[in-house]
């Protein structure tokens, strides 16, 4: 019975406030094929005595890989002979489904129903068969023993990038992933959310063991991401948003520098020239400081290396100096304001003096403007007319009052959208093909011409 995406975009949401830090399912765990289960034709509410199954159709909840075993102990490779084992071993052998159904009087398929939430069972006969697991100790179908007969987990990973945290702090990101829940849902699937690897390199075990039918890298992963090389030497579907640029990836792209330009040129067109930047986070060795050397020459995550080249297309002069960028540690508010007040003050933290510093920062996401723009303020600067500021994204800011952020607006719903539907289409055995996005410059309150 397929999720409905409804369901599955609500725990996206309930997910926020249970985030811990480490891998989490997103959406209501997959509802697969029941064991056991009978085809009614979608007859109404299922009652009634047990109905009898050939005995090589019959699977029940203890079916479990066995290891192999020295001759005499059994045969490993019958369910029976797991059961054997376990009376041989002196334990008490497990409940099955088969011995709920007995119990409450019905079929083994409707009591794998009644398990599942079927509507067609009615509640009082799901009240006996509950009742009768609880008697028994029985604690549910074995959701591994399905996934092997269905030979799909109905489980899509989502690698973030970051701490999960992130993932339901940045308002980008959290309708994307609302957008791919629902895609996902209505394969009857569920996402798996998966954090950097840099933050967590035991991650590393969970690309590599997990039941996966597809990965989406949701966050502009890097092209040398070590998860990406075990994924793909699993021959696990891979879908990206913003990269990797690997071959085996599929893309679902946007044109960063293009847009990055974009905005670059506004402001050149109002007269800035001395302009600051504050950068998403470079590569998966992440740090806070100011951003050259090797570190600069070297291309890091795709989004940010694109977003300064574009600025640098129009903004850095031929044989100028690279302009002054601090590279942020992830993307919050906080690291917004610690980056301004590298740009606008001076090692003791005092402001610069007007021709020290820059009139301008274009800042890569809208979170880090926001935070730029509070510090601006604190340090008791007007936006705009003593410094202009940008953004990236198009997301709601409502910490910024009545001003509207100068911004590139991406849509994010159709990120989502787009890599669900290239999972449904490599899952379904074809080929998605590349998807660009576009993107809109959005001209708002806090650009203005530099002071005189």
């Amino acid at each position: 019975m397929p999720l409905r995406a409804k369901t599955t975009k609500t725990a996206v949401r309930a997910a926020r406030t249970c985030c811990d830090g480490a891998l989490r399912r997103v959406g209501p765990a997959p509802t697969p094929a029941a064991e056991g289960v009978v085809d009614t034709g979608g007859a109404p509410a299922l009652e009634g005595p047990a109905q009898s199954r050939p005995a090589h159709d019959r699977i029940d909840s203890t079916t479990r890989l066995a290891p192999v075993r020295e001759a005499g102990q059994g045969d490993a490779g019958s369910v029976d002979g797991a059961g054997a084992a376990e009376r041989g071993s002196g334990r008490r052998a497990r409940p099955t489904l088969k011995q709920v159904a007995a119990r409450a009087g019905v079929s083994t398929s409707t009591a794998s129903l009644a398990f599942s939430g079927d509507a067609r069972v009615v509640p009082g006969t799901r009240e006996r068969v509950l009742a009768a697991a609880a008697e028994l100790g029985y604690a549910g179908p074995d959701p591994l023993a399905r996934s092997l007969r269905r030979g799909r987990s109905r489980v899509v990973g989502v690698v973030v990038g970051d701490r999960l945290g992130y993932a339901f702090a940045d308002p980008l990101a959290v309708v994307q992933l609302d957008a791919l829940a629902d895609e996902v849902g209505a394969l009857g699937a569920g996402l798996l959310l998966i954090g950097g690897v840099e933050d967590d390199p035991s991650r590393l075990a969970v690309v590599e063991q997990a039941p996966l039918d597809a990965v989406v890298f949701a966050t502009c992963g890097g092209d040398d991401d070590p998860a990406l090389d075990l994924l793909l030497r699993r021959r696990v579907p891979v879908v990206g948003v913003e990269g990797p640029y690997r071959d085996g990836v599929h893309l679902v792209d946007l044109d960063n520098r293009g847009a990055a330009r974009q905005v670059a040129q506004h402001l050149a067109g109002l007269g800035h020239a001395a302009v600051g930047v504050v950068a998403l986070p470079w590569g998966p060795h992440r740090r806070r400081g100011w951003l050259e050397g090797a570190r600069r020459s070297t291309r890091g995550y795709n989004d940010a290396w694109e977003r300064l080249a574009g600025t640098e297309d129009v903004l850095r002069g031929e044989d100028a100096p690279a302009l002054r960028t601090w590279e942020t540690a992830t993307n919050s508010r906080e690291e917004g304001e610690a980056a301004a007040r590298a740009l606008l003050c001076d090692g003791a933290g005092a402001l610069l003096p007007a021709p020290r510093r820059p009139t301008a920062v274009v800042a890569q996401s809208d979170l880090l403007a926001v935070g730029v723009v509070q510090a601006a303020r604190a340090l008791g600067l007007r936006v705009p007319q003593e410094l202009s500021v940008t953004g990236y994204d198009g997301v709601e800011t409502p910490w910024l009052g009545e001003d509207r952020l100068t911004t590139v607006r991406q849509p994010a719903a159709d990120r989502g959208r787009e890599a669900g539907r290239m999972v449904a289409t490599l899952l379904a055995g074809g080929v998605p093909q590349p998807v660009h996005l576009p993107v809109e410059l959005v001209v708002g309150t806090t650009s203005a011409s530099p002071p005189r």
